[in-house]
């Protein structure tokens, strides 16, 4: 069994300010580029079964500059649909209303066809991707370059946690994080790695 390898894309301007960013596709900070940058070296020598990526670009640029060419677009990788709180941050939400959090209320519909998404579907997107890639990973390693909330979302499922359990798992941004397997239980076997 492959280890599943996970990489959340580079700092943009509104993963700095803490704010909400699924599909505004804001590009990498310089700061961000460095740090997708400084993940080739962790990278280097490993050879992987499959590397899918999010089709935003913030996540595309990611997986370039990490050295990780040949990438597959794989949609599903988008980030929780934030709907009518997209570039909006946690604090100002709480001004309305004070006992909101992600993990438990999800995200109300927003303008422009911006459904918003509850943990239930956003685990339910992550369970799609994990059934896709269980075959590959019998063959070796998988690499997902995807957003912060989705890949805690989908730590969860690997390890048979409820999608609201991603709250326990922070993940920072340009970061390289690996879910292994120890006597046939998946486990996390290094989060947050930066070169």
């Amino acid at each position: 069994m492959g280890d599943l390898l996970l990489i959340r894309h580079g700092e943009t301007e509104w993963s700095a300010s803490g704010q909400h960013t699924s599909r505004t596709d804001l590009p990498l900070t310089r700061r961000g580029e460095e740090q997708a940058k400084s993940l080739a070296p962790l990278l280097a020598g490993r050879s992987f079964a499959l590397v899918l990526t999010s089709p935003l670009g913030r996540a595309v640029r990611t997986a370039e500059l990490a050295g990780l060419s040949g990438a597959v677009v794989d949609p599903d990788l988008h980030e929780w649909e934030y709907g009518g709180y997209e570039g909006v941050t946690t604090v100002e939400i709480h001004r309305t209303r004070p006992d909101w959090g992600l993990w438990t209320d999800g995200a109300p519909p927003g303008p422009d066809g911006h459904a918003g998404e509850s943990p239930g579907q956003v685990g339910e997107r992550a369970d799609g991707v994990l059934s896709r890639i269980a075959p590959v990973l019998s063959e070796g390693d998988v690499l997902l370059v995807a957003h912060g909330h989705f890949l805690r979302v989908l730590t969860a499922r690997r390890l048979g946690l409820p999608p609201s359990d991603g709250r326990l798992f922070r993940l920072e941004t340009g970061t390289l994080s690996r879910l292994s397997t120890e006597h046939g239980w998946p486990v996390i076997a290094e989060w947050n790695i930066r070169a």
